[in-house]
């Protein structure tokens, strides 16, 4: 991370370790609501200056990586669900391939099939290649969020603060712009498979329907959301600089 002049006092400092003392003593006698216990708006705090980070990272990832595991129980280790999900996007390369040797119906459903299964496959490998270039390091792979359940990747909170502002921009915006681009990479290949015109009305249907829940939906509880918020973070500590 690139040197930032301290923005707290040594008392505001100590503040922010008694808040997180008293947030992992609540979480360890069983209160796992991170949000009503204040811990995000700490780690709000501690996310805008330096020392704050080089002395809670670690506290701050022990919680909480503690209240997610109590709280979700369908995880598997990192390494297994990103191999599952390049194996859904090998399936759709397999569909794309089918589509220009089936002919008819058949075709243009191996079309759309390969669009849905790169939609599904890019988005957590997109977050876990752009993470792991940012220093961002990851726990679990879990099934959750917003109805339908999808696949997430948790992230080690420790490396997640000490990461660039900016880059923690680009590790939440990878996976939403992947998903996004899937439907109308497998139309982009439409006018070299024998799918009828259906299956690219269908893909276009896919990818607009997908933007348009993004504007809906994504900007108050998912991927877009964080990139406003770690937005604001990268614009406040250029702020501080500024004013040095």
């Amino acid at each position: 991370m690139e040197p930032l002049r301290p923005t707290l006092e040594q008392s505001d400092l100590a503040a922010l370790g008694d808040e997180l003392d008293r947030i992992a003593g609540a979480v360890a006698a069983g209160n796992h609501d991170l949000r009503e216990l204040g811990f995000w708006r700490v780690v709000g705090r501690i996310k805008r200056d330096q020392l704050a980070i080089a002395r809670y990272a670690t506290q701050v990832a022990a919680i909480d990586t503690h209240a997610f595991r109590t709280a979700v129980r369908t995880r598997v280790r990192p390494w297994i669900g990103v191999t599952a999900l390049l194996v859904v996007t090998a399936v759709g390369v397999a569909a794309a391939v089918a589509a220009s040797v089936w002919t008819g119906s058949w075709a243009g459903l191996a079309l759309v099939a390969a669009g849905v299964a790169w939609s599904i496959g890019w988005h957590l490998p997109a977050h876990a290649f752009l993470g792991w270039l940012a220093g961002i390091r990851f726990t679990d792979v879990f099934l959750g969020g917003p109805p339908p359940p999808r696949p997430g990747i948790k992230t080690d909170y420790g490396t997640y603060l000490r990461a660039e502002p900016a880059l923690r921009v680009w590790f939440h915006a990878s996976g939403a712009i992947a998903t996004k681009l899937a439907p109308f990479v497998a139309l982009a290949l439409w006018p070299t498979s024998n799918a009828p015109a259906w299956a690219a009305w269908v893909l276009l249907a896919i990818g607009i329907v997908q933007i348009v829940t993004d504007v809906a939906f994504s900007r108050k509880s998912s991927d877009w959301k964080k990139v406003a918020r770690e937005r604001a973070v990268a614009r406040d500590i250029r702020e501080r600089w500024n004013r040095f």
